[in-house]
């Protein structure tokens, strides 16, 4: 392998066991194990267990990156129902890292996963401007939007835990969520009221 690809092969082994045990449960034997790697090879490409961490979990914020930014046909709804998926189906594969990353007190959580968690976040609220042709958003809106998204994290994290509803029942019942805070939203804020009247049809 080229040193990019043994690189790349010890960030999926750690995503790999990600997917069955907490960030905090995985030790560099662990990984160097899966990988059928040595412990010297995994310190040639990372400094540290925490380091891999973050690398790993970039990889895994890169996916959804790229998955939420695809464009496809359809209404206002389907797009927002096509990536309230994504997102579901992304936390699910890595929900043991999921959980551990919004975990208060989080032993993983640090600031550079802060940071990719933020960035989550600002892509999630700038997707939906985006799609809805909303180019200079008011406060009341911006508020909305993340004030949304932090529910969307909140019940996503309850729902990797309890499992007690389907993921179809979790995307609509978020769907429903978002609706009920923007029509709040426009009794107070024309731009919001304006734009509802507008997508109205859509949905």
């Amino acid at each position: 392998m080229s040193p990019a690809e043994r690189r790349d092969d010890l960030i999926s082994a750690a995503l790999e066991l990600y997917s069955s045990r907490a960030p905090e449960l995985v030790s560099i034997e662990d990984i160097i194990t899966h990988a059928e790697v040595s412990r010297a090879l995994f310190y040639r490409y990372f400094g540290s267990l925490r380091e891999l961490h973050v690398a790993a979990l970039r990889t895994a914020v890169d996916e959804l990156v790229d998955r939420l930014t695809r464009r496809e046909p359809g209404t206002l709804l389907d797009q927002l129902r096509r990536s309230l998926g994504v997102f579901v189906d992304v936390a699910d594969t890595y929900a043991t890292a999921y959980i551990a990353l919004l975990r208060s007190g989080s032993v993983v959580a640090t600031r550079d996963t802060d940071a990719l968690v933020d960035e989550v976040r600002h892509l999630a609220v700038q997707e939906i401007l985006d799609v809805t042709g909303v180019t200079e958003p008011s406060p009341f809106l911006l508020l909305t939007l993340r004030c949304w998204v932090a529910v969307v994290e909140g019940s996503l994290l309850i729902w990797l835990q309890e499992r007690d509803h389907t993921r179809e029942e979790l995307i609509g019942w978020l769907i429903d969520q978002l609706a009920a805070m923007t029509a709040a939203t426009a009794t107070r804020d024309p731009v919001v009221a304006e734009l509802l009247t507008r997508i109205a049809p859509e949905v």
